[in-house]
Order: C-alpha cells, then structure tokens, then sequence
C-alpha cells in the first residue's frame, strides 16, 4: 500500500507560479512504476498533466502543460514534485498525486492505483 499526501496548493494570479509536492509512504523501487500528477477542474473529468519514473528520470506532459510545469522527484525524501511557472487561469483544479505499477509512463488517470487526497490550486486572470 502506497500513502500519498500532496501539499502547496493555494491561489496565485496569472502568470505567477507554485510549487506541488507530494510525500510517498513507500517509494517504489520496481522499475515499471511510475507516479504522476493528475488534475480535476470543476465540472470536468480528471486530466493526467505529468509523469515520472519511479526508477529512472523519464518524464511524460500532457500538451497543455508542456513547457510550463516540471515534474521531478527527490527518492532520499520520498517525495514527488511539480513546479508549476506561467498558471493560467484554465489550470485551476484540484491536483492530485498519485502512483501506479505498470508499465510506460501513464497520463491517463484510470492507470493509477493509488491517490492522495488532492491539493487545490486556484489561478485568478
């Protein structure tokens, strides 16, 4: 069982930035794991934004937030990062952390095994 517990969430302006991170009960050392940061607007479906290996430095990003958000991991403190630059109004949601076993970096959220309980992040134009 995976614990995972997100912090940093909060309300910035547009253009501005924030920093997500997600401290993990047991880090994964399988090399066909992989965590990501997944996203949920209101009114809408979840939406995967990144993903990283658990093992390994590959990354993945949605289209919509390439080049704008990085997600990255620190393994000697168990926790999962996303730096978040150039928020746009339309990035508000609530943002969840969450774990998977499989293979491939995944953004498509049905992938997931396990979640944390979701930090709010809140872009105002």
């Amino acid at each position: 069982q995976v614990q995972l517990t997100e912090s940093g969430g909060g309300s910035v302006q547009a253009g501005g930035s924030l920093r997500l991170s997600c401290l993990a009960s047991v880090v994964s050392r399988f090399r066909n794991s992989s965590y990501g940061w997944i996203r949920q607007a209101p009114g809408k479906g979840r939406e995967g934004v990144a993903s990283i290996e658990a093992v390994g430095s590959g990354t993945r990003y949605a289209d919509s937030v390439k080049g704008r958000f990085t997600i990255s991991k620190d393994s000697a403190k168990s926790t999962l990062y996303l730096q978040m630059n150039s928020l746009k109004p339309e990035d508000t949601a609530m943002y969840y952390c969450a774990a998977r076993r499989g293979y491939g970096l995944a953004l498509d959220p049905l992938l997931f095994d396990y979640w944390g309980q979701g930090t709010q992040v809140t872009v105002s134009s």
